[in-house]
């Protein structure tokens, strides 16, 4: 006679198995789960007519209404935290562009010589540098990707470079000086089939071949020239708009490669579930370069252009949808999580508010030549650099370019920023060195180190002196531009700043911490309609063109829904969500144990599964407002739920302003 084993014990065997008990307490089999990123796409994007796939999931399944990106709202950072389900101040992916403490490629990885100090990471190998520095993994923190892989599942991510190798950080990992030849995982972006990303398995460039679809990704030109204005990859200068197309052709062939190849594969093991992610490059990308609105507000990100990025984005997830649709039985054994990395606004390179008043900054008072020598920039408008000029300007020493070498000397090109002078150089695209002198590689003999990104900067002062911060402080209080400062908290509570501690910064992150992060302005030209957003942006793109970044809810309020067995139908959660929610939640349902070095966790969003009882209330908007210096305080509006912190807003507001959820319109 066998002994009765205990419910414990039975439990155990259950979770041992990779199975799953839902709140119901019936097990089923384990899940597969396919994770759709939009990146961009606003929630108010999001209607029956342009993107009825988007729709679908979100009316059918749970629309996570009060859902929020991480800010900074820029793709790498929120990759990060989709990737980990912690904040950026563990995975010390604060933005796209940050300083890590070394010059790229100073290993010598893929026989490169040492680059820039602040790099652009979305670039396999800039990654896989990172990781080298950080024993196979900047992260610090376990993948979904690579949990999953670990307890036997199939793993795949594909989509736009940067987001999508964040994803399986493992497998970008370089071994040899290079990517590894048989790597753990699939990598699929827009280096596969080139020397600058990680090989694919055999097995899935012959079903590749099999199926008429290049084993190499196309770029995002659509078949025509550089400057094409079909090109979707050409962004146009201040002459000349950008492109009119949305990016189709790539995210056709990485769609493909997702229906016809890699799912069908997968669904030859059913007994081995599988877990892949889908980065649709698109509508950023069309936002950023459509050229609907060259040196103008309006349209902006609203044009036609934009929506077709919005609608391209839809199309390829009706295609993953449709192919479930037609394999009912992994249909119904597979959950569907769909979000967007952040929002996005039109930018203003001359505007601070809507009636139109410019810029005083000094950096828009002058003509700017690019590194051919042409204009490329006229005064009165903010040249890409602009904080990191008007901060050299206003410190009285050098500003060098960590992206330009001077001719004949390895080390980097000081900028013309004389008042003398006719025309004044601006950085490349936006990052400066501030000093006298820079003789190191790394720039960490910079006095300030600016990493410029879009709707809000970094900077980083390498020796922590607290005089150059407090100075820093002060000059920053004085931007017109300016809407919001956060400061490491190392150096106390600075008059009319914020502590990065606030909006979850401050982790265990293996990379350098960013001393100060400045939000730009953001204002709207309708304060009721998100869509109307304008943003001050530190970039090389053009006015009335699209970029993120910034703290406005425009950014933070991104698209977030799921269905499948697991999630209820029909269910609009009322409780604040956000991308760092994600894995947590996958993690349950796939029966995977996080095991986080950092507290920055999110949270399992326990109230969207299946069985669950009705959600409780959402908790009051909250503020949290610094001292007042120069007349002004910054201001954060958030909410919190369960111990994490949400955050919705962030602005500059005058002492006698009333905190109000629409404070910073």
């Amino acid at each position: 006679m066998i002994a009765k084993r205990p419910a414990v014990w039975l439990l155990s065997v259950v979770v041992s198995l990779g199975s799953l008990v839902h709140l119901s307490g019936a097990i089923q089999a384990r899940r597969n789960v396919i994770i759709f990123v939009s990146d961009a796409m606003r929630h108010g994007s999001v209607n029956a007519e342009d993107t009825p796939a988007l729709w679908r999931v979100r009316t059918e399944g749970v629309h996570f209404e009060n859902s929020h990106s991480l800010f900074p709202t820029f793709t790498t950072a929120n990759a990060s935290a989709i990737a980990t389900g912690h904040a950026f101040g563990d995975t010390g992916d604060y933005s796209n562009v940050f300083w890590p403490g070394f010059a790229t490629f100073d290993t010598g990885n893929f026989d490169l010589t040492p680059g820039t100090p602040v790099p652009f990471v979305e670039s396999d190998r800039v990654l896989a540098d990172l990781a080298a520095h950080f024993n196979g993994n900047y992260l610090g923190e376990d993948t979904l990707m690579m949990m999953a892989r670990a307890r036997g599942y199939n793993t795949a991510a594909i989509g736009k470079l940067g987001p999508t190798g964040i994803q399986d950080i493992e497998t970008l990992a370089p071994v040899n000086g290079g990517f590894a030849p048989f790597p753990p995982g699939i990598i699929v972006d827009d280096a596969t089939g080139s020397s600058a990303g990680p090989p694919l398995p055999a097995a899935l460039v012959q079903r590749l071949r099999r199926e008429g679809i290049p084993p190499e990704s196309p770029s995002r030109s659509n078949g025509y020239g550089a400057t094409s204005s079909y090109n979707n990859g050409y962004v146009g200068d201040r002459a000349r708009a950008g492109t009119l197309l949305a990016n189709t052709g790539q995210q056709q062939w990485m769609v493909d490669v997702a229906t016809r190849a890699l799912l069908p594969i997968f669904a030859e093991t059913p007994d081995k579930p599988f877990v892949l992610l889908y980065w649709s490059r698109d509508p950023d990308g069309t936002q950023h370069n459509h050229g609907d609105s060259l040196g103008v507000l309006a349209p902006g990100v609203n044009g036609p252009t934009s929506k077709r990025g919005v609608q391209n984005a839809d199309r390829n997830l009706q295609q993953i949808l449709a192919w479930l649709d037609a394999n009912p039985a992994i249909k119904a054994n597979t959950d569907v999580f769909v979000t967007s990395d952040h929002g996005v606004a039109t930018i203003s390179k001359h505007e601070i508010d809507r009636t139109g008043r410019a810029t005083e900054s000094e950096a828009a008072k002058h003509d700017y030549v690019d590194a051919t020598g042409k204009i490329d920039t006229v005064r009165g408008m903010l040249p890409v650099g602009f904080l990191a000029i008007d901060l050299a300007t206003s410190l009285k020493t050098n500003l060098f370019d960590p992206d330009q070498h001077a001719e004949g000397s390895p080390l980097y090109k000081r900028m013309s920023i004389d008042p003398a002078a006719g025309t004044w150089d601006h950085p490349s695209i936006g990052n400066g060195l501030i000093g006298t002198e820079i003789k190191r590689p790394d720039g960490s003999d910079a006095r300030a180190i600016v990493a410029a990104n879009g709707g809000s900067d970094l900077i980083y002062v390498p020796d922590h002196n607290a005089a150059t911060v407090q100075r820093l402080v002060e000059l920053l209080l004085t931007y017109d531009y300016v809407s919001g400062v956060f400061v490491d908290d190392a150096f106390g509570q600075l008059p009319g700043t914020l502590p990065l501690s606030a909006i979850n910064l401050v982790g265990a992150s293996k990379l350098p911490r960013p001393t100060i992060a400045v939000a730009f302005k953001v204002f709207y030209l309708n304060p009721d309609d998100l869509q109307t957003a304008i943003q001050i942006s530190d970039t090389t793109l053009q006015e009335g063109q699209g970029m993120h970044g910034g703290f406005g809810r425009d950014s933070t309020f991104n698209n977030m829904a799921a269905m499948g067995p697991d999630f209820k139908t029909r269910y609009a959660d009322p409780l604040p969500a956000s991308n760092v929610d994600i894995t947590p939640t996958l993690a349950q349902i796939l029966g995977l144990t996080m095991k986080p070095n950092g507290k920055l966790t999110g949270r399992v969003l326990a109230e969207a599964l299946s069985g669950a009882s009705a959600s409780p209330a959402a908790g009051p908007v909250q503020y949290l407002r610094s001292t007042t210096a120069n007349g002004k305080q910054t201001l954060l509006i958030y909410q919190e739920y369960n111990g994490k912190r949400y955050l919705t807003a962030a602005c500059f507001v005058e002492a006698n302003v009333t905190s109000s959820p629409t404070a910073c319109r």
